[in-house]
């Protein structure tokens, strides 16, 4: 179950803001400068935290809330 005031509460320091700052690139729509993995991508859409549409991966709610 992930905790929705941390998403990333089982997840070491470094793991957890290195997935902070790909949400806020993913939000600054800074992709190409900074590509996202697979694996980011992957555990940030289980979380809830991103969406692709048309294969563009966009902040949800969720991804926003844990950024502001």
């Amino acid at each position: 179950m992930v905790d929705h005031q941390n998403p990333f509460a089982d997840l070491g320091l470094e793991r957890a803001i290195h997935l902070r700052w790909t949400l806020r690139d993913i939000n600054a729509k800074r992709l190409v400068l900074s590509p996202i993995s697979d694996d980011d991508l992957s555990l940030l859409t289980e979380r809830g935290l991103v969406e692709l549409n048309d294969g563009v991966p966009r902040l949800t709610e969720a991804g926003l809330e844990v950024i502001n």
